[in-house]
């Protein structure tokens, strides 16, 4: 009986990587590098790991170089024909694929490092944009919130801008709490009518300076002049509501620098004691995953080309805090979930560097449920 023929071989390279970028789960590629040598080396050396991130996230494709903590070899030395550009080539796909798996592997929590300058505010800074990082209205009884400065025309709008808490962030959705002024009579809400988001990164070589943090005017124009806005989100109708409002973008957006600005449009309330129009906001989050510690990037090029780094040793992506309506007295799925985690960085190490396969079953798995095969 003749032997049976390798497909990547019958069907050639161009076929063969359609039907591999057909796999969604990061898992699966893993597990096919890890079906022989021919195998493997197929999947490093076209590069499918990253290619897949770029399926996932466009953004990705702006990631020109790859590096790890204490790695020797000069990420630009990539041909495959010599030693070192075949190291350059496994460590590449090494480290696409714990990507894939850190933008696959979802955990919701609140990505605000620190608020950066909003275009405009009332009274500053007893109701600058700090205020909207506490998740009440109210802070040692008295009211928390920013206010924009008033205007006669209801459509001026204003922005808000944040930073966020790695500069490799997967962001779902924006909250927003509209601030209703409770010792004005009427108890008005000072609503926008729509929101719409901006992510992006800083040009390179520019880094926002601690000092100009609390002079709004400095601060918004080094913003104005040096964040490059690589996603807008389309706009979303806001209610003249008194809660938090969830604005769930359309995809999972990848934010690479680490930059958010929400865009208020429009004005809804007029306040009596000078007919002006205002727009207050109590609270924002934006909720999502960031990546780091385990990835971080460097901006190399004003159009976003960047190198990507990778620090093995890191902390997991996602530390085990509680999510969304997760509960205090549940602490399994975050041991299944770092176990998973381990599993899948012992898959990796074992299949990419030529030890092996380790196959693990569904995410949710418990450690001991991931054996290793020879």
């Amino acid at each position: 009986m003749e032997d049976c023929c390798d497909f990547i071989q019958w069907l050639g390279a161009d076929l063969s990587i359609k039907i591999l970028m057909c796999l969604d789960n990061p898992t699966d590629l893993v597990r096919a590098g890890a079906v022989s040598s021919s195998w493997r080396q197929f999947v490093i050396m076209n590069g499918l790991s990253k290619q897949l991130c770029i399926r996932m996230f466009p953004e990705v494709a702006n990631i020109a170089n790859v590096i790890e903590l204490n790695d020797e070899i000069e990420p630009l030395q990539n041909r495959y024909e010599t030693p070192t550009g075949r190291l350059c080539f496994e460590r590449e796909n090494r480290v696409f694929a714990f990507l894939a798996r850190g933008l696959t592997s979802f955990m919701r929590k609140d990505c605000m490092l620190e608020a950066v300058v909003a275009s405009s505010t009332d009274n500053y800074p007893q109701e600058g944009i700090h205020n909207t990082l506490e998740p009440g209205d109210r802070v040692d009884q008295r009211a928390c919130y920013w206010s924009s400065q008033g205007a006669v025309d209801p459509t001026v709008p204003e922005t808000l801008a944040y930073k966020l808490t790695s500069n490799l962030c997967v962001i779902t959705e924006i909250h927003i709490h509209p601030f209703q002024a409770y010792f004005q009579f009427g108890f008005p809400i000072y609503s926008a009518k729509a929101v719409r988001f901006r992510l992006g990164h800083l040009k390179p070589a520019y880094e926002f300076e601690t000092e100009i943090k609390d002079k709004p005017l400095s601060a918004l124009r080094f913003i104005s002049e040096n964040v490059v806005w690589t996603y807008t989100s389309p706009s979303f109708p806001m209610a003249q509501e008194s809660r938090l409002q969830k604005f769930k973008l359309p995809e999972p957006a990848l934010c690479i620098g680490g930059y958010l600005q929400i865009e208020l449009l429009g004005r809804v309330q007029k306040q009596e004691m000078d007919a002006k129009y205002y727009i207050c906001v109590c609270h924002v989050r934006a909720v999502g995953r960031p990546l780091s510690p385990a990835f971080d990037v460097d901006i190399t090029d004003p159009s976003g080309k960047c190198t990507l780094k990778h620090y093995p040793d890191a902390e997991y992506c996602c530390s085990p805090t509680k999510s969304e309506g997760e509960s205090s007295g549940s602490p399994s799925r975050f041991r299944s979930f770092t176990a998973s985690i381990r599993g899948w960085e012992q898959m990796i190490r074992n299949t990419l560097l030529g030890g092996g396969a380790v196959v693990g079953h569904d995410d949710d798995s418990d450690e001991d449920d991931i054996v290793g095969m020879v």
